[in-house]
């Protein structure tokens, strides 16, 4: 059993499945880089999980930040004495321990970090450049990120790539809802980076096209007045719905409520969103992005648009409902594409076996 610290940039859904998972074979420390003003995730730490205390974990992390979490970062180390720190994001967690000079460093790549980030301005393809060269090994959950991360230094064979996966249990298939009413699911947060915005504008188009049709958008964020707003203008807020942040717990009983899931995310790898609307039988209407492109079969699981055009979108949702008496078998198609590769409890212990292989050289 090693002493593994696991520093992420908050706390996530992702994060209980990491440590959770983690806690069944490894001594396990969990630091927080920040703490966003919205809950993220709802149940307590995982058993076996220790939290450590230190200078960062209250609020949002800025740059003018850095020395003082860096210096408090080589006190946890000192005092933790890990055989191995799994961090992400690859600019902000990473690279804070890359420049701490500890090793052996797993960076794990969240997506954005690849995708969005590192292609920002020369300081964070720097920071990108330099963690992932002193990076052990590197975590990435599709081939997309991959590619990128080979950009930035990093070996294939220093690389574990994997979907992170889902608990197909918890997310089992459900035929489409029956009655009349066509209903749109979202799940994403109402940031900048989900699209919503997009969504929003294409519903109020499609909506004055097929009067069945209704959204249901889960979660909150900081564009929660444009939403409104936008949905208010065309005349359709009373086919939204908003039930708020849901638990994991209850997340499945919406999907089963909804007859296509929808994301205009301009930023993903491999979306656990997704997943989750494939297991439970849902086809998806997905932005054409890396990720997507490796879940979603045009026609067989689910549609592709262009990236930022509501304008497409508005016609593909048009398109989905003329064509419900496809949903059934397409959802059935999505379910066994996540029995196949979404399966959290097969894909896991590949990381596993990449941490052993990291362990045995160190020592």
């Amino acid at each position: 059993m090693a002493r593994i610290l696991y520093f992420s940039r908050d706390y996530t859904t992702h994060d209980h499945r990491f440590l959770s998972a983690l806690a069944t074979e490894h001594q396990v420390y969990f630091l927080r880089l920040e703490k966003h003003p919205r809950q993220l995730e709802d149940r307590p730490l995982p058993p076996g999980v220790t939290i450590v205390p230190w200078a960062g974990g209250a609020g949002a992390a800025r740059l003018s930040d850095g020395p003082r979490l860096l210096g408090d970062l080589r006190r946890v180390l000192r005092q933790v004495q890990p055989d191995l720190v799994q961090a992400g994001p690859i600019q902000r967690s990473a690279f804070l321990v890359a420049l701490s000079g500890f090793t052996p460093l797993a960076s794990m790549s969240w997506g954005y970090d690849l995708i969005h980030d590192a292609r920002r301005n020369f300081l964070w393809r720097w920071a990108t450049r330099f963690t992932l060269r002193r990076s052990r090994l590197m975590i990435g959950d599709c081939q997309a990120i991959r590619a990128l991360a080979r950009q930035y230094g990093m070996r294939d064979e220093d690389m574990v790539i994997f979907p992170w996966g889902i608990d197909l249990e918890q997310f089992p298939y459900a035929p489409p809802p029956d009655g009349a009413a066509f209903t749109l699911l979202s799940t994403r947060s109402w940031e900048p980076i989900y699209g919503v915005d997009v969504i929003a504008q294409a519903f109020a188009s499609a909506a004055r096209q097929v009067p069945e049709l209704h959204l249901v958008m889960l979660g909150g964020g900081s564009q929660a007045n444009l939403l409104r707003t936008i949905f208010s203008q065309a005349g359709v807020l009373d086919r939204v719905h908003f039930p708020g942040q849901v638990s994991q717990a209850d997340l499945p009983r919406f999907h089963r409520m909804a007859n296509l899931y929808i994301s205009a995310s301009h930023s993903d790898g491999t979306s656990i969103s997704l997943l989750e609307a494939l297991a439970t039988g849902r086809p998806a209407l997905v932005s054409d992005i890396y990720g997507n492109r490796e879940w979603v079969r045009p026609a067989e699981t689910g549609w592709l648009f262009p990236d930022g055009d509501a304008g497409a979108l508005s016609q593909a949702i048009v398109e989905a409902v003329h064509q419900r008496q496809k949903l059934l078998d397409m959802g059935r198609a999505a379910r066994r594409l996540a029995e196949e590769r979404a399966d959290w409890r097969k894909n896991f212990p590949v990381l596993l076996n990449a941490y052993r292989s990291v362990l045995s050289v160190a020592q």
